[in-house]
């Protein structure tokens, strides 16, 4: 049976994270974790094996490349032909669920948990944890930092170096600190690229036009 501060964790509710039952929960993370990291490059089976393990889903096609961090790993659910760089780093005190398709850069945050700005509530180690949900076909460039309780709509794109504190809608391009949508993604995003995908020469409109801002 779980724990009152394991339930008010998952339920989004004040928790205290040295409840016994959730340090436990995160000691078998790091362990799993651990050799994970620790695997060779060639041994892809045995980490898609931890992965197994660690996961609360991982998808077919899913490719991590360690090293990662996680809290808890069952959190974590993962659609089909995932891609992760390196230095993922998921707080995942609440759900985080990845779409399939997507793309994750290098060095990216996602984090589930938050603390009190009462600063009394944090002396007593008080802290929360809101659901993170990346759908369907987003690309995440490399150093962005997804907070708490935020949504990214399906096949958007966001900017390197960004930090999502608000929800993002599908289907745009959206950079900054804090992230904000600059634009809808169109077909002249497809388009700027035919050129290129026929052989005829380099993409309509160089890097400049291929470029995510």
């Amino acid at each position: 049976m779980a724990s009152k501060d394991w339930n008010n964790m998952l339920a989004g509710r004040l928790y205290h994270a040295q409840d016994p039952d959730l340090t436990a929960a995160r000691l078998r993370a790091r362990q799993l974790v651990f050799r994970y990291n620790q695997s060779a490059p060639g041994e892809e089976g045995l980490r898609r094996e931890v992965a197994a393990e660690l996961f609360g889903r991982m998808g077919e096609g899913c490719y991590l490349e360690p090293p990662l961090r996680c809290d808890y790993g069952f959190n974590i659910r993962m659609g089909d032909r995932v891609y992760i760089n390196f230095n993922l780093v998921v707080l995942d005190c609440a759900a985080v669920t990845i779409g399939n398709d997507v793309l994750i850069g290098p060095n990216v945050g996602i984090y589930t948990a938050g603390h009190p700005v009462d600063p009394g509530l944090r002396r007593e180690g008080l802290e929360f944890a809101l659901p993170v949900t990346i759908e369907d076909g987003v690309w995440i460039g490399g150093h962005a930092v997804i907070a708490p309780g935020v949504r990214i709509g399906r096949n958007s794109v966001i900017g390197a170096g960004s930090v999502v504190t608000k929800d993002i809608p599908a289907n745009v391009v959206a950079v900054g600190n804090p992230c904000r949508v600059i634009r809808p993604i169109t077909e002249k995003d497809r388009e700027a690229w035919q050129v290129e995908k026929s052989g005829n020469g380099a993409a309509a409109g160089g890097t400049e036009a291929n470029s995510p801002v």
